[in-house]
């Protein structure tokens, strides 16, 4: 993979100098750290101060997310009915697992809409993007899991761990019952240890291709024999263990999977891992060469692999606010969503066969990454079928779902949402008040100003602002439908 090399004066991880916070850093910080830069949010953050902004949007103790009724509901059944078929015939266990898997696709799309919802909440936005980020290095998904019950339990596992240390949460995410289902620690066996797990440990979770060998892998993967989810429950067998003598890393003893973690994180290489996917997540897809990222990664190491450190640090930086890094970074398909609901002051449609659908269309669906790598991102969520999606979610946003195509489950399931206070889903007349000008040339610069991470030609704002002149609701619609269409809105 290419990286991005930077001249020393700008590969610096020191805390960006306070007189230097100003409206286009804040700008930068909300469209990178969450999902869009709302006109209330930047002030509130220049006001606030870089600091205290990062304190509120990584907080000690984060607001939580209570999965829909149905999360728990279907644990509850899958539990019951295992119970009753334990020492039935085998082809019945089949039958039921088919019958769990297809309610629980139907689950998950559910707990992907209320994600969603949650997580487009600017409060919530940049605490959700990063538990985004770990559940795209600590990997699971609904295909193989088929339990979505247990991918809202990993899912919490993330979360409850995601601003402590990172010791700790490898170790909690190696007993998550998912995890266990997904990389097939559920078959190892002392006489034939599987090694999927110990292999993205190294490989995806800590350290990185190229620094650990084959026999780690095979030694490690002994370590987490007896490894077991039990009725969604994660159970340690110590007498299928293999409690023998290991030798992992160039360490020797009776080593168990704990003890592998934490040899994991003593070696060199653990240090700049996890800021190197930070840096590709949030920064630059091309990443950044070795020297760059070593003050980053030995800050982390200094701080005891602290996660909620590290983000500070990492966006409290003047690497973070560099010119090289504005508004050239690809938006995934779930920020380009969210940040389009923020930026139109919508709501998610809880309608999973337009919402997810168009997720899905432009390249990423919720709880299902397509491999244990997850997400490329960068270029890769890009090209001609994805951009028709992207396309499609703005007219969908902007202009709601056509009556005559809403079915009676469509329906009922906006009525609901509508019921309980969520909405709307699509831009009410007085929306580009939020520009704030009477005057339609200036409201046209504000609302570019805004949106898009770069200027507007003036042929374009001339566009819009003789729309905006006409001061009818269709006429305000084709404008924001303009400014969100131009290939600069699928940048941050």
């Amino acid at each position: 993979m290419v990286t991005q090399t930077l001249p020393p004066p700008l590969a610096s991880w020191n805390p960006l100098p306070v007189e230097s916070w100003d409206v286009d850093h804040a700008r930068h910080l909300l469209r990178r750290a969450g999902w869009s830069a709302q006109p209330d949010q930047v002030d509130r953050a220049v006001d606030e101060g870089l600091r205290r902004t990062l304190d509120r949007l990584f907080p000690r103790r984060p607001v939580g997310w209570q999965p829909p009724s149905s999360v728990g509901e279907l644990e509850n059944e899958i539990r019951a009915r295992f119970a009753e078929l334990r020492s039935g015939p085998r082809e019945d266990r089949q039958k039921v697992r088919n019958e769990i898997r297809q309610k629980s696709r139907a689950v998950t799309q559910k707990m992907a809409l209320a994600w969603m919802q949650h997580a487009h909440d600017p409060q919530h936005s940049a605490f959700e993007k990063w538990v985004l980020f770990l559940q795209d290095i600590y990997v699971v998904g609904e295909q193989k899991v088929a339990n979505a019950a247990l991918l809202h339990r990993h899912q919490a596992t993330l979360r409850r761990h995601a601003l402590g240390p990172a010791p700790l949460l490898t170790k909690a995410v190696s007993r998550s019952p998912a995890m266990v289902i997904y990389l097939d620690l559920q078959g190892s066996r002392r006489a034939q240890p599987n090694e999927n797990f110990a292999r993205e440990l190294f490989e995806l979770f800590v350290l990185g291709e190229g620094n650990y060998s084959e026999t780690d892998v095979k030694e490690a993967a002994r370590a987490f024999v007896g490894y077991r989810q039990i009725e969604g429950e994660f159970r340690f067998l110590r007498r299928q263990a293999d409690l023998g003598s290991k030798t992992v890393l160039s360490e020797s003893g009776r080593l168990e999977g704990d003890d592998v973690i934490d040899i994991a994180y003593r070696q060199p290489a653990a240090r700049s891992f996890l800021p190197a996917e930070m840096v590709r997540f949030y920064l630059t897809s091309d990443g950044l060469d070795d020297a760059a990222l070593a003050p980053l990664a030995n800050y982390w190491h200094a701080h005891d692999y602290n996660l909620r450190a590290l983000l500070h640090r990492f966006f409290g930086s003047e690497m973070f606010y560099a010119e090289s890094f504005r508004g050239n970074y690809i938006k995934s398909p779930i920020q380009f969503l969210l940040g389009l609901n923020q930026d139109l002051g919508t709501d998610p449609l809880p309608v999973p066969r337009f919402t997810l659908n168009n997720l899905r269309g432009m390249g990423q669906t919720l709880f299902n990454p397509p491999n244990v790598r997850g997400w490329v991102g960068g270029q890769a969520w890009i090209n001609s079928t994805t951009l028709a999606a992207r396309r499609n979610a703005v007219n969908l946003a902007i202009n709601g779902p056509p009556n005559r195509i809403l079915n009676a489950d469509d329906q009922a399931a906006i009525e609901q949402a509508e019921a309980a206070g969520i909405g709307p889903f699509s831009p009410t007349a007085e929306h580009l008040e939020q520009w704030g000008d009477s005057d339609p040339a200036a409201t046209a610069r504000n609302a570019a100003m805004h949106l898009l991470p770069h200027p507007v030609p003036a042929s374009g704002l001339n566009l819009i602002t003789q729309l905006l002149r006409r001061g009818r609701r269709e006429s305000s619609r084709q404008a924001l439908q303009i400014l969100l269409s131009v290939p600069d809105y699928n940048l941050c």
